[in-house]
């Protein structure tokens, strides 16, 4: 019995079938056992705040200034308010660099003014300063008072920037005596001894007038006046602000008049 030989396309039929379920199971994606990847988007630029990182230069409480006035004061037209303007005549170091160079502006004002009185009282009147002002124009606020004055007067100055001015008790007493002196002089020319003694006595008496009359000395400052200024509270100054190009130009400085009470 000859055995008949399979057909080719009965074999072809029967491949066919048999791939069938490889191909499914190519295509299947079966269990997954790790996380698909995620979706990657495009990262946003993160934009940190940062601080300007500026550095501070700090002139501790206590430190001196020397200054010079750039305007008169005086008891007899000033009144609070007024503005005090300064200069410096000398420059603050630190670290072997100039912090605050010659010719830097300082402004101030006057909290309060008294005139002197007729019979008692003396002028008087008070600075404060506010405002340093640097060559370059950098500004920055400040708490100082002035403690010393050279003014050329008799002047007196407290640790508050108070101004007093001089007394006028000897003025007034060489008032009273210069007039006494005249009377008794005119009295004598005209009635001898007695006429001295009445004359003595109008002349005391117009004398004490003129006293009551007359102000003491006014309190002041001219312009001119070197002043020593301290600071009360520290003072920050940016040092990116500073230009140690610019140093500032020492400007002469006038004594101011002298003046005799």
């Amino acid at each position: 019995m000859s055995q008949r030989r399979p057909s080719y396309f009965a074999i072809t039929a029967v491949l066919a079938v048999m791939c069938v379920p490889c191909a499914i199971a190519q295509e299947s994606p079966g269990p997954q056992t790790a996380a698909p990847a995620s979706v990657q988007s495009t990262p946003k630029p993160t934009y940190v705040a940062q601080s300007a990182g500026s550095t501070f230069i700090t002139l501790p409480s206590g430190t001196r200034v020397a200054v010079v006035l750039e305007n008169g004061i005086s008891t007899r037209s000033a009144k609070p308010g007024d503005s005090v303007y300064l200069r410096t005549s000398f420059p603050i170091t630190q670290n072997n660099q100039i912090v605050v160079p010659i010719g830097s502006y300082l402004r101030g004002e006057l909290l309060d003014t008294k005139r002197p009185g007729r019979i008692k009282g003396r002028g008087e009147f008070r600075i404060r300063l506010d405002t340093l002002i640097l060559p370059n124009g950098y500004t920055v606020n400040m708490n100082a008072a002035p403690r010393s004055a050279d003014s050329g007067g008799k002047e007196t100055m407290d640790s508050e920037g108070q101004v007093t001015g001089p007394s006028g008790k000897g003025k007034d007493a060489g008032t009273v005596a210069t007039t006494t002196v005249t009377g008794a002089g005119i009295g004598a020319i005209a009635d001898g001894a007695k006429g001295a003694g009445i004359g003595a006595g109008i002349g005391a008496v117009g004398g004490l007038a003129a006293t009551l009359l007359t102000r003491g000395p006014e309190a002041q400052l001219p312009r001119g006046s070197t002043l020593d200024v301290v600071l009360e509270h520290d003072l920050q100054l940016d040092a990116a602000q500073i230009n140690y190009h610019d140093l500032g130009q020492a400007l002469p400085v006038s004594a101011p008049p002298y003046r005799s009470h």
